[in-house]
């Protein structure tokens, strides 16, 4: 993957987009996690399943209820912050990773602008269309910004990140909580692989609070969250010729304590026997067995900067919200 340099005059407002993931990749990917979550106990199904575009809508949805506050609290740290962000990092290049339609990055990507230094945006997403949209429009706004959009798995492609330059990864979101302990380690490893020393990784994560607060953001009164998991049985039917009954599971959502997590299941309300031909899959589900759908982990400050420095990063500064309800970190790779 080659990039533009030079003078600004030789950039182009087009963007370059880069297609990792093969034209199979979604449904040989689901059929595997189908068989591995499925095939065994507990049963599990991969959150990333739940993003269709009826999915991905719904979830859009959950960003601006008035329960949820991860998004807005991460918004008002670079909406305050940004600019103190820039100013730390002598980063050239912006990659995000899940960037969707960048929305809240775009204050990050003014901050960069504004030092003068930025020269290249690297959006990585999964959803073609969404990041060939996004990436024009960054490219029109930023035209002195040269455009790389990589079409690819986080987890899969971190090692064919364009090269070249200072970059700083910016994974928001708090996407992170939704990883199990081991495949965190292992993320974060990856990262630290894929990045040289002195590289960058900035790293959303949402905080510890009060269960009273935790278990409404997942259990909103409009029972769209609800609705957004329960939206994964439907993808599996349409997708495999599964003969899921979304009706007949309840929705779930409880707090860890000993992990620090909320948990997102499907709790069977009556015993079930469900074919998934496209799987070659069928499942015997008991009366009150749960299907373990999403978990979002939530943090301590010094838990994070202990994950970080076990991977290969030093934390330089971290920035939360008014509230503490969120946290930005940036840290360096060593």
């Amino acid at each position: 993957m080659n990039h533009s340099s030079g003078n600004d005059a030789d950039r182009s407002t087009d963007p370059v987009v880069s297609v990792l993931l093969d034209p199979d990749w979604a449904s040989g990917s689901l059929v595997d996690d189908v068989r591995r979550g499925l095939g065994s106990r507990p049963l599990r199904l991969p959150p990333k399943w739940l993003y269709d575009d009826e999915g991905s809508r719904l979830f859009d949805r959950i960003t601006k209820l008035p329960e949820y506050y991860p998004f807005t609290a991460e918004h008002a740290i670079l909406d305050r912050h940004a600019a103190d962000i820039a100013a730390a990092c002598d980063a050239t290049t912006l990659v995000e990773l899940g960037s969707g339609t960048s929305e809240k990055t775009r204050l990050l990507l003014e901050a960069l602008h504004g030092t003068g230094r930025l020269r290249r945006f690297v959006p990585v997403d999964v959803s073609e269309g969404i990041l060939r949209e996004s990436a024009s429009l960054i490219g029109e706004h930023w035209p002195d910004v040269t455009v790389e959009a990589v079409v690819g798995d986080f987890t899969l492609h971190l090692g064919h990140l364009p090269r070249g330059d200072t970059r700083m990864v910016a994974f928001l979101g708090g996407t992170i909580g939704n990883l199990y302990v081991e495949e965190r380690a292992a993320f974060l490893g990856a990262l630290a692989d894929s990045l040289d020393p002195g590289e960058w990784l900035l790293l959303g994560t949402d905080l510890v609070k009060s269960i009273d607060r935790l278990v409404p953001a997942y259990f909103d009164a409009e029972g769209v969250t609800d609705r957004f998991v329960r939206n994964g049985l439907h993808v599996l039917n349409r997708e495999l010729g599964a003969d899921f009954d979304p009706g007949a599971f309840g929705y779930v959502a409880f707090w860890d304590p000993h992990m620090e997590r909320m948990d997102l299941r499907l709790r069977a309300e009556e015993p079930q026997q469900v074919t998934i031909p496209g799987a070659d899959l069928v499942v015997d589900i008991a009366a009150g067995e749960e299907l373990q759908v999403e978990i979002s982990t939530k943090f301590r400050l010094e838990g994070i900067r202990g994950e970080l420095a076990a991977a290969g990063f030093e934390v330089a500064e971290t920035f939360t919200d008014p509230d503490e309800d969120f946290a930005l970190t940036l840290a360096r790779r060593v």
